[in-house]
């Protein structure tokens, strides 16, 4: 299993400022702590609750069988994984041998998912473990599936985070991606970013006492990959059959691709 390391000798972005990796990484780290507790209040706010729809599409587009077993990534509170647990249902998690692992470098979004499991009664077929997207503690040929929902644009190196989820699967096995994107037409975009940057930050001042965090959230977008160069990113890593579907106008867009 690779050793992801980082160096402040090597530039990257944080939102549209420019740091090291290792100062980002550690930025990252910082505005997630801050958000963990209202951060699905704030995904609420800043999608008008239209997050659910797209997590619930996507889960019905990667389909998980009965026995899949599943790496969710960035998962710390669970939104994913719930519903894979809800999908395949109770027997398939003790008769099937389905399951999931909720990945993610952030211990406090991992405590929140926790106890959000321990309400919600899923304690069956989950298991939480804190670490690095770019060097995942897990042996080659793992899992079945790899999803990463909101996630994969705050890694440092996205490239590593790519082989690393190629590395994992088994044969046959399906990478999936949920992230926010590129919207068009540019009319519509320029609505958009008058709505992020207007109103995202002043919410996240309000509802979670938190204007930064909120504005790295919105520049961090703006920041990631159009839908086509990152599709050509999946398939670098070593995926086929990679494909992209637009959601509402390219707000949000689910890639896919296959080990084979």
């Amino acid at each position: 299993m690779p050793c992801s390391t980082y160096s402040n000798e090597k530039q990257t972005h944080f939102g549209f400022k420019n740091l090291g990796e290792t100062d980002k990484k550690d930025a990252v780290l910082k505005v997630f702590h801050n958000v963990a507790d209202s951060y699905d209040l704030m995904n609420d706010a800043m999608s008008l609750g239209i997050h659910r729809l797209w997590k619930d599409h996507f889960m019905k587009t990667l389909d998980p069988g009965s026995s899949t077993k599943l790496l969710d990534v960035a998962g710390g509170t669970g939104d994913i994984s719930f519903r894979f647990l809800d999908y395949v249902g109770k027997p398939a998690l003790v008769e099937g041998g389905a399951g999931v692992t909720v990945f993610d470098i952030n211990k406090s979004m991992l405590s929140v998912g926790e106890e959000r499991a321990k309400k919600l009664g899923h304690t069956t077929g989950i298991t939480w473990v804190e670490g690095d997207a770019q060097s995942l503690p897990f042996e080659d040929n793992s899992f079945d599936c790899y999803t990463i929902a909101f996630g994969i644009r705050n890694v440092v190196r996205i490239d590593l985070a790519l082989k690393e989820a190629f590395r994992v699967l088994k044969p046959g096995g399906r990478f999936m991606c949920l992230e926010f994107s590129k919207v068009e037409p540019a009319e519509l975009e320029a609505l958009y970013d008058l709505y992020s940057f207007q109103v995202i930050p002043p919410m996240g001042k309000l509802l979670a006492g938190d204007w930064d965090s909120y504005q790295y959230l919105v520049e961090s977008i703006r920041k990631f990959p159009d839908q086509k160069k990152f599709a050509g990113m999946i398939k670098d890593a070593g995926f086929r059959f990679v494909t992209f579907e637009n959601l509402n106008f390219g707000v949000s867009a689910i890639h896919s691709g296959f080990k084979l």
